[in-house]
């Protein structure tokens, strides 16, 4: 599913205002170094950005208007993936995977499954989170957060690919009072999920290979189950037992069996997985047994979700369901979140893996995903008794949406990242606007960048921010990048050469840059920047004279190296506010 490949670097330690970065070695690896900034005090000449607008317009939630009764799904849009979902008393909590973004693991909270707010992120620490010299699609994948009723505490347990990590849980007794330092755990596998019985006893299952010599094919995995003990937070040495062999049928040569759950109803037990991996044959499927630790016997109907039998040119096509958690609701029904895409109008994801919803029919022996065997509608009916407010009273936003923020608040709000390193080590909230302090590093680097991103969660979108700053060379440049990895991006902005000033726009693929265009232009009034998406046409936007009339630069470019299907990895597109004074784009 992923290669993690490890170089051998020369270290470069650069210093700048006060900021340390140790960089690579000589056969390309980028070795763990710090990047602090430990006064936290904006450079005099760092950038200052302020008012940033990001609309979005897509012609789906144009085409579907709401009911009163009525939200949509996906519930959180753009790079959301692999939801988990708990439940305690009416206090609902939601977390997905965040590779190399710092913080990691967004938590949300919700009382009626529909209206959630962002209350921050459970690693949001460089003890709990080692991803400083990580690609964008290592770091932090599929956590699984569980509620234990037996101890009344809170279980993340995720696999880490970086620093490493590997498999760890953290834990708290309340989640908006933060989350312990991880407790490493000694087995191998990945997506490991908690799964806490009523009579007091835990199990831990997860995805992992065959034992040596018996892979028979490409994407054979397993899925095995360990005792965990609670007080030790550790799995019991010798208990571990495979409990799914390749998937529902191995003859059928089933392709990656992951995201395992445990589930109790009934007095039964039900385990549901992924399988078919995370695009176009991805599928959630489900067993049931009368003990934790099997056998398992597969329900005769799987999947209970899928997409992947439909046309792939229909009309608002969303696809690549799969990697599901479920939870009772405030009504006593059942309900499934799942990862899912959206692809613009080339069938391109750009937006990532998002966290969509639907109700699940658990009034049988085994549940299904109601019309989650048909093509999805982006339409769900609320709960009994439940009002939609997202996007109002700090809810969180769906559908068709405009965010502003003014770095006015004195705090970043939580949906702002950064990649690799905690934002608080370049940014500073000042009175007109926000200060990102440089690293020496660029865009391009597998180490931590100055650049504080948005996710990209609308096909149709017009992101703008206005920038006041002053380049002193030509290795200095600030402005916006459009993100999908270190390897494939756009920067637009500001740079010096000689006695002048440039706006740049320039392209990375696989690695290799080329300018697009440039100008010259006049900084003596702020400059406002906008990138304008129409699914796969992007256009880099400027106004030079505070009036909002823009101008383009370099035309109309395509978003598709901003896309899974031609950048790959794990992530959506990510807007950045990005400086560096390691700049290597000259006009």
């Amino acid at each position: 599913m992923f290669t993690i490949k490890i170089h051998v670097l020369h270290v470069l330690v650069l210093l700048y205002a006060g900021i340390i970065v140790e960089a690579e070695t000589a056969s390309g690896q980028t070795k763990s170094l710090r990047v602090t900034n430990s006064s936290n005090r904006a450079d005099k000449f760092a950038p200052v950005f302020s008012r940033f607008s990001y609309k979005g317009n897509d012609q789906i939630y144009n085409d579907n208007p709401l009911n009163a009764d009525e939200f949509y799904t996906p519930i959180l849009q753009g790079c959301y993936p692999d939801p988990s979902i708990t439940r305690k008393g009416k206090d609902y909590y939601l977390v997905n995977s965040s590779f190399a973004m710092f913080p990691g693991v967004p938590i949300f909270h919700s009382n009626d499954l529909v209206n959630w707010k962002q209350i921050g992120h459970v690693l949001d620490r460089r003890s709990q989170l080692k991803v400083d010299s990580s690609g964008i699609s290592a770091g932090i994948y599929a956590p699984d957060i569980k509620y234990n009723t037996t101890n009344q505490t809170f279980y993340m347990i995720t696999t880490q690919i970086s620093g490493g990590m590997g498999n760890m849980v953290v834990k708290t007794k309340d989640p908006l009072k933060g989350w312990s330092d991880p407790f490493k755990l000694k087995f191998d596998g990945i997506d490991p999920s908690l799964f806490f019985d009523d009579n007091g006893k835990a199990y831990l299952v997860h995805n992992d290979a065959p034992d040596r010599g018996k892979e028979r094919y490409n994407g054979h995995r397993i899925i095995k189950i360990w005792e965990y003990d609670i007080d030790k937070d550790q799995v019991v040495a010798g208990s571990s037992k495979m409990i799914v062999n390749g998937g529902v049928d191995l003859s059928q040569k089933p392709i990656w069996i992951e995201g395992p759950h445990i589930y109790k109803k009934n007095g039964r037990y039900y385990l549901m997985c992924a399988e078919g991996g995370t695009g176009g044959w991805h599928s959630e499927v489900i067993f049931v047994s009368d003990s934790p630790t099997g056998p398992y016997i597969p329900a005769p109907s799987n999947p209970i979700l899928t997409q992947r039998h439909f046309p792939k040119d229909r009309k608002n096509k969303m696809d690549w369901t799969g990697h599901a958690d479920l939870v009772e609701g405030p009504d006593g029904k059942y309900y499934g979140v799942f990862l899912g895409i959206h692809p613009n109008e080339k069938d391109l994801v750009n937006t990532g893996r998002e966290t969509f919803m639907l109700p699940v029919d658990w009034s049988g022996q085994f549940p299904v995903f109601e019309n989650g065997l048909v093509p999805l509608k982006p339409k769900l009916k609320t709960p009994e008794n439940v009002t939609n407010q997202t996007g109002q009273n700090g809810f969180f936003p769906n559908g068709n949406f405009t965010f502003i923020d003014n770095f006015s608040n004195g705090k970043l709000d939580f949906r702002w990242i950064g990649v690799r390193a905690p934002r608080e080590e370049f940014t500073s909230v000042l009175k007109d606007g926000l200060a990102i302090n440089a690293f020496a590093t660029n865009i391009k680097s597998r180490l931590a960048t100055s650049t504080l991103f948005h996710r990209q969660q609308h096909s149709t979108f017009d992101a703008t921010v206005t920038l006041k700053y002053t380049p002193k060379t030509e290795k200095e440049l600030a402005g916006i990048v459009c993100y999908q990895s270190e390897r494939f991006n756009y920067v637009f902005g500001i740079t010096k050469k000689e006695n002048d000033y440039y706006l740049v726009l320039a392209k990375t693929t696989r690695g290799t840059t080329a300018v697009v265009a440039s100008s010259k232009i006049d900084i003596s009034k702020p400059l406002q920047l906008q990138v304008a998406a129409r699914g796969d046409d992007y256009r880099f936007n400027y106004s030079a004279d505070g009036t909002g009339n823009y101008q383009n630069l370099g035309g109309t470019v395509s978003g598709d190296i901003l896309s899974t299907n031609v950048a790959g990895g794990f992530t959506g597109a990510l807007i950045g506010l990005y400086a560096t004074t390691g700049n290597d784009i000259q006009p």
